[in-house]
């Protein structure tokens, strides 16, 4: 009987539990969303028609209980759960335990998320349907001759448990690693190894399957850019495919194959590693997501699709039409994180004082290209402005889409909206993005997943904002500044800061690595080293500065030991100087500190242990990633005051390290 949905329970949070909503309430269907104690506040919380509480923050304790989320969907009422991307989407105890409760399952049919759910399983399954695949390498008979070899989880995704192992002298710690990460991640530390095509290029296609057998290949996505083996910047069609054709027919019919043999239903995406390098690019299967990819907006962009309201209307039966709607323009998309490149990428945690794009952005998209002449932007974000961001769950923040005629055309305009954008209060990826785009490499389509090690890193991961701009923008934060104290002064609030009839000693503002010395007198403005500066006007939140023949706008934005200024020379970040230091925040010399809050899930060293720079100490995890703690210098472990499964917050001394010369 043909299921008849009403109500979608969306089993997932943020960005994507918006997502769904958006498509529900344009077909009419009402909606719940589930949250943890972390996500009371959230967006998806406060958009969806009616929410269930989940008992937690933790992910385990939260969106990883199956059982709570049925009997959420129960209690409010829904006759169907969508499960989004991440969590539970991918278990198929969880989708059959859904329909075993009466509710529709939006998704494939379990046993085919069961045959994809192991990549083990899944490679011989597409082994014997003809799909090319990489060969399997045992991790116990690796040999010299199999260098690099990658290490993968059996039931991971997004990353997690990969590492890269180019001695025979790292596998043993990489394989520990890997399968710590994995069980950590997934609950099965099962891990395996294949050859490490260096410079592969990661490419997929998403497919979409009815009942009556139909099987569209709506298009491929290029996701070569990747950091720690996980996507930042997607895009379709990819470029690739673009210069080689039959690579593209070569895909599709792989991805038909790889769906057919297991009865695939719904959405999904076959994910391939092209060997760029061979005289004819081949394509070698990596995956099958059974789920919505979170890429999937650079497909609806360039197809005009709704793949949600796809998917809905496949779980209550309606048949696909012969074939797809062809594509037209390129779409590029960029996963926004909370997190800072430069330092081993390390997530990041706390308020998002703002978060603006300019360009009149379209939340979760309609249609698609050709959108008129200008391109299109559309932005998928789980937070706004005022959004606390914790360290329970994944540090993406948005993900920002483009799309345009051309590929080129996409890119710049998408850069520049990056470049533009008002991100206060929390390090983000979205300078390195910036640098990305205007790559001259990129721009010509050489991309590949070892694009970081093969290019300058330091460079791409520089601010925007170079020196010149940093002092500028110093300056008219301290004005800003100034003005603020004049507005607020209750006597002689017409007069600027600091002003006398008869010339006085320079006014003082502070920055870490920035010291300001400016006048306000009677004659203007007068700026300690520069000559060449002249204000043109100012308020706390707004000055204009003509620095020799060209004027500036920086708008300033203070908040509490941070002052944000965006101006034409690139965003710049500021931190006002404390008078006198706090002595109960000074640690011990050779203190390694928490670099964020997390947990200790592994120790690999011992109080008074000899140890070498750059060795592993001991293991942090954090929004869903584990993160070394190595030794800064040669020396001895003189304190380790945590433990395994400890809480941690930012700046707890994690260890002590006495230098050998100290020693």
């Amino acid at each position: 009987m043909t299921p008849v949905i009403t109500r979608v329970l969306v089993a997932n949070r943020g960005e994507i539990a918006r997502r769904i909503f958006r498509s529900c309430r344009d077909l009419g269907l009402a909606t719940v969303a589930v949250y943890s104690d972390a996500d009371a506040g959230g967006l998806h919380v406060a958009e969806a028609d009616s929410a269930v509480r989940l008992p937690g923050a933790a992910s385990a304790d939260t969106y990883l209980r199956g059982e709570q989320i049925i009997e959420a969907a129960l209690l409010a009422g829904a006759d169907a759960v969508h499960p989004g991307y991440g969590f539970l989407s991918e278990n198929a105890a969880f989708a059959a335990a859904v329909q075993a409760a009466g509710l529709t399952w939006i998704g494939p049919p379990p046993a085919a998320i069961a045959a994809m759910g192991s990549k083990v399983e899944s490679k011989r399954l597409m082994r014997e349907a003809g799909v090319p695949v990489l060969a399997e390498v045992d991790p116990a008979a690796v040999t010299e001759a199999d260098l690099p070899v990658l290490i993968k989880a059996s039931a991971g995704g997004g990353g997690r448990g990969m590492r890269i192992v180019r001695t025979l002298a790292e596998l043993p710690a990489g394989l520990a690693a890997a399968s710590s990460e994995a069980a950590s991640a997934f609950g099965d530390g099962t891990v395996f190894c294949e050859p490490y095509l260096q410079r592969g290029r990661h490419i997929e296609v998403q497919v979409v399957a009815d009942q009556a057998g139909t099987i569209w290949t709506v298009g491929e996505r290029e996701c070569s850019i990747q950091r720690r083996h996980q996507k930042i910047i997607e895009e379709a069609p990819s470029p690739l495919a673009e210069q080689v054709p039959e690579l593209r027919q070569q895909l599709f019919t792989a991805a038909r194959a790889a769906a057919a043999a297991i009865g695939y239903l719904n959405a999904g995406t076959v994910e391939f590693l092209v060997d760029a390098a061979a005289s004819r690019p081949r394509c070698y299967f990596l995956e099958m997501n059974t789920r919505l990819q979170v890429e999937h907006p650079v497909t609806e962009c360039t197809t005009g699709l709704d793949l949600v309201a796809l998917q809905l209307q496949i779980a209550a039966g309606r048949l696909l039409p012969a074939a797809p709607p062809a594509s037209s323009g390129h779409a590029i998309e960029v996963r926004l994180y909370a997190e800072d490149p430069a330092a081993g990428w390390q997530p990041q945690s706390g308020m998002l004082h703002a978060f603006e794009l300019p360009g009149n952005p379209v939340e979760f998209g309609a249609g698609g290209w050709p959108a008129g002449p200008r391109p299109l932007l559309r932005l998928d974000s789980g937070v706004g402005t005022g959004s606390q961001v914790g360290v329970h769950y994944d540090p993406m923040l948005a993900k920002v889409i483009a799309c345009a005629a051309d590929r080129a055309q996409a890119a710049l305009f998408l850069a520049g909206v990056l470049e533009r954008a008002r991100i206060h209060g929390l390090v983000t990826n979205r300078d390195l993005l910036v640098r990305v785009l205007r790559d001259a490499e990129f721009l010509a389509g050489q991309t590949d997943t070892a694009f970081f090690e093969s290019h300058d890193f330091a460079a791409l991961t520089a601010p925007l904002a170079d020196d010149h701009a940093v002092e500028l923008s110093a300056v008219a934060a301290a004005l800003a500044d100034a003005a603020a104290r004049q507005q607020a002064a209750r006597v002689l609030g017409g007069l600027p800061s600091g002003w006398r009839n008869l010339p006085s000693q320079l006014q003082r503002k502070r920055y870490a690595g920035h010291d300001v010395g400016y006048l306000l007198a009677r004659d203007g403005l007068t700026v300690d080293g520069r000559d060449d500066i002249t204000l043109v006007s100012m308020a706390p939140d707004l000055v204009v500065l003509q620095a020799g023949r060209v004027r500036y706008t920086f708008e300033v934005a203070a908040y509490p030991g941070l002052v944000c200024v965006d101006s034409a020379l690139g965003p710049v970040r500021l931190t006002p100087a404390e008078p006198f230091a706090d002595p109960s925040a000074q640690v011990p010399a050779g203190s390694l500190v928490a670099p964020m809050p997390g947990t200790v899930v592994r120790l690999a060293a011992a109080v008074g242990d000899q140890v070498r720079a750059g060795q592993p100490l001991l293991w942090l995890e954090a929004m869903k990633m584990q993160h070394v703690i190595a030794a800064p210098a040669d020396g001895i472990v003189e304190e380790l005051p945590v433990t395994v499964g400890q809480q941690v917050e930012v700046g707890a001394v994690l260890a002590v390290v006495k230098p050998e010369e100290a020693t």
